[in-house]
């Protein structure tokens, strides 16, 4: 009976997620003139592709690392707050977090744009002398603002589960607030620091609408370029764009492998 209600998860699971994977899959090996791994081969071989992959990498990792970072500190100070400015900031932060897209793009596009009024403050201060925020940096600070709010929401529950007289009990043992977190509070946060991680990273590697209405598709990322290929006026070129597809879903597979890895090590240096 149990496996009978499983079916509804089943059925969808198969037509939204491993049929569309199938066909992608198909495709990305497909050419004009037969079967073959030519798609991938262009795709290794093109400057222009591999740069596609390393500005995806690049942003992906470096908005992740600093939104998990200000995402820890928020989400440690959350607890350490009154009940009421909690509740406001995790809604907030709820809300915030599907802040993305179009509307995202043009508010960045007015406040940090090449005439944004932040941007026209900062260099009539002389903090900045020029700042293009349709750059690689600029997209960093970009995703780094989608990724806060969501790493908020993911790590806050697990600071729950720091108990306070471990806190107490390692200071009456004359552990300082260093120790502590080294030998208690880290080793027990890392599977959701590690977690949440991997799910920036899955976040900003699959980024697609933000950043094309941000540069209007010009900026060399991987979600583009499979776009340009499926949906675009000039260049069309299904089977690349799923081979592109292919490397990206191995991307994130690749980073799932090494996130396990080192959750399990974790585990066991902390046994």
């Amino acid at each position: 009976m149990a496996l009978l209600f499983l079916l509804p998860f089943a059925a969808f699971f198969l037509v939204f997620q491993i049929a569309p994977l199938g066909w992608v899959a198909v495709h990305s090996v497909q050419l004009d003139d037969g079967w073959g791994l030519d798609n991938f081969v262009k795709a290794f071989s093109s400057k222009f592709y591999r740069q596609a992959i390393q500005l995806s990498l690049e942003i992906s990792f470096w908005s992740s690392l600093f939104g998990i970072i200000i995402a820890i500190l928020g989400s440690y100070s959350l607890r350490r707050v009154d009940s009421k400015l909690r509740d406001f900031v995790s809604a907030f932060a709820n809300m915030t977090s599907n802040f993305a897209g179009v509307p995202l793009a043009f508010a960045f596009i007015i406040l940090l744009g090449f005439n944004g009024s932040l941007t026209m403050i900062l260099k009539q201060a002389g903090l900045i002398e020029d700042f293009n925020l349709y750059s690689k940096t600029g997209l960093i600070i970009l995703y780094t603002y989608f990724q806060i709010p969501l790493g908020v929401l993911l790590l806050y529950p697990a600071f729950d589960s720091l108990r306070e007289d471990w806190r107490e009990s390692s200071a009456l043992l004359g552990a300082s607030s260093w120790q502590y977190w080294r030998y208690i509070g880290l080793p027990v946060l890392t599977p959701a620091l590690l977690g949440t991680f991997v799910i920036l990273l899955a976040n900003a590697l699959g980024a697609y609408a933000t950043v094309y209405a941000l540069t209007t598709g010009n900026f060399n990322v991987l979600p583009i370029r499979i776009a340009a290929m499926v949906a675009g006026d000039i260049s069309l070129d299904p089977n690349l764009a799923s081979a592109l597809a292919i490397i990206l879903v191995g991307l994130m597979t690749l980073v799932t492998v090494v996130h396990q890895w080192l959750l399990k090590r974790s585990h066991h240096v902390a046994h």
